[in-house]
This record gives structure tokens, C-alpha cells and sequence, in this order.
């Protein structure tokens, strides 16, 4: 497996953290709809995710593969390490 960055670490610890705090803020919004500052919370950390996974996959490559994610030539989802392996 193909050693990565100290960064690509650290980048995807703070992706890892987005996603809690996205997943976290969607079954909240569950049960409590009508709270407008946490879809305000919601809407700011998916568009900063958005823009964050935009940068990163252009740096290390792609995050996941099934039409999410755009692929450089060669393509690239082949290459290693998955985020799951690290």
C-alpha cells in the first residue's frame, strides 16, 4: 500500500469530523424540524464539506467511486490506500 502524507491524515480526520457533526445535526433535525439554527448549522457544514472534499480529492484523489466523485486519467479509484484502509 502506497505510503500517504502526514496531511492526508490530518485532512481526513477533519472530513471524519465533518461528517460526525452532519450525521449528528440530520437525526436531530429528525425529531425537531422546525429548529432553523440547527438547518442553518446543517446547510453551513454540508457546503463546507462539499468544498473540502472538492480540495482534497484534488490533491490525494477520490473518496468514494459510484458517480460521487470525478476520477483524473488514469483512472484513479484503483489506486490505494482506500479510506476505509487507512
Amino acid at each position: 500500500m502506497r505510503q500517504m502524507p502526514p496531511e492526508y491524515y490530518r485532512q481526513l480526520e477533519e472530513l471524519q469530523v465533518m461528517d460526525f457533526v452532519i450525521v449528528e445535526l440530520t437525526l436531530y433535525l429528525d425529531t425537531h424540524p422546525g429548529d432553523m439554527e440547527a438547518v442553518r448549522q446543517y446547510n453551513e457544514y454540508v457546503k463546507k464539506r462539499k468544498a473540502f472534499v472538492k480540495q482534497f480529492e484534488k490533491e490525494f484523489g477520490p473518496l468514494t467511486s459510484f458517480g460521487y466523485s470525478y476520477s483524473k486519467y488514469p483512472w484513479e479509484w484503483k489506486e490505494a490506500p482506500w479510506p476505509w484502509q487507512v
